[in-house]
């Protein structure tokens, strides 16, 4: 029983809905005219998503982030070249290694498309300070990563899918449209709605996190009208899951062989970590629907969303293993001082 409760304590609860949402999609999908609805109110949710992206993000943070161009440099070249070129590899050596049957080609692309996306942010910036890691630096280089994600994300697709996603302009004005328009409106009106928007972090955060969800349903009920599950059987998932621990697993070890290789002290390692190393449900899942073909997209975003329990469930045993022996240290060479406690942000749907 004390697992179990242990277990449940690293789970995320929007984890919890995200998986309800798939669950529902599963066994209730939408069809006919109420999916044409839901797809115009997703693409409305994407929009105001961003839009909040846009109006959260201190433009400070993001000036900040060039100065300290050698680390926030590190965490861009993890996520943004060290990830694609994992995806690559595994793009490769995953079909060559497995038949059809146990790793069809939309979900390859669904493995190489999320390791194209940008960092998290909420949750980066949570298991740093869970961890003991330099904060305001993971503040900036998550931030920066989401910034830049918008822009080298789609232009990644273009050179690395192009030729199975048949990437089109219309669709990378799409992006530009639908995300890259509402953030900078978002940025522009941040002078007079963003103190609103800073007082009231608990609506606002269950208003992205429903709009994900609204977005992953959408997703998943037109991948399971088309056959989703037909297409996909267990063994397939098995595979996926060991593909993610993989992925992760290379990328994590990346992030910290580069961080130690650089020099960077402890806290700094922890920032190229835990914000090098993960990848954005938030941002992903509408940036698929927007650039991936309509009739795969349930299907290659579900790489993506295994991954993203898989990096919260391992990013969290590490920051709370990590912020154990920053207290134990600490209690060995500073007796008698208390330690202080880094401030507890739940991870995000990000």
């Amino acid at each position: 029983m004390s697992r179990l409760r242990r277990l449940w304590g690293y789970l995320d609860p929007f984890l919890v809905a995200l998986l309800a949402t798939v669950g529902l999609a599963s066994l209730l999908p939408a069809r006919g005219g109420a999916a044409e609805g839901l797809s115009v109110a997703a693409d409305v949710a994407v929009a105001f998503l961003f839009f909040l992206y846009g109006n959260r993000l201190a433009t400070r943070a993001a000036l900040a982030a060039v100065r300290d161009w050698k680390l926030h440099g590190t965490v861009l070249a993890v996520t943004f070249v060290a990830y694609p070129l994992l995806g690559l590899l595994l793009g490769v050596v995953l079909p060559a290694l497995l038949p059809e049957h146990l790793l069809p080609a939309d979900l390859v692309t669904g493995i190489v498309f999320l390791t194209l996306l940008p960092s998290t942010v909420n949750s980066s910036i949570a298991f740093t300070s869970l961890a003991g890691g330099n904060v305001p630096a993971a503040i900036c280089a998550a931030s920066f990563s989401n910034l830049l994600g918008v822009l080298l994300t789609p232009l990644l697709v273009a050179a690395l899918l192009g030729g199975q996603v048949q990437l089109s302009t219309a669709s990378v004005g799409a992006v530009a449209l639908q995300v890259l328009a509402p953030f900078l409106a978002g940025q522009l009106t941040r002078r007079w709605l963003g103190p609103w928007v800073g007082r009231h972090k608990r609506t606002t955060q269950l208003c992205d996190r429903g709009a994900i969800l609204l977005v992953v349903y959408t997703a998943f009920s037109s991948g399971v009208v088309d056959g989703l599950w037909q297409r996909v059987s267990a063994a397939e998932v098995g595979v996926l899951l060991a593909a993610c621990a993989v992925l992760l697993a290379a990328g994590m070890g990346l992030a910290e062989a580069a961080g130690r290789a650089l020099g960077f002290g402890r806290a700094d390692r922890l920032v190229v970590l835990f914000c090098g190393s993960k990848k954005s449900l938030a941002t992903g899942v509408p940036m698929a629907t927007l650039l991936l073909p309509a009739a795969t997209v349930g299907t290659a975003v579900l790489p993506l969303m295994l991954f993203h329990q898989v990096q919260l469930l391992v990013c969290a045993v590490i920051a709370r293993r990590a912020a154990a022996v920053s207290g134990a240290s600490g209690r060995r060479h500073r007796p008698g001082r208390r330690r202080r406690t880094p401030p507890t942000t739940s991870p995000s749907s990000s």
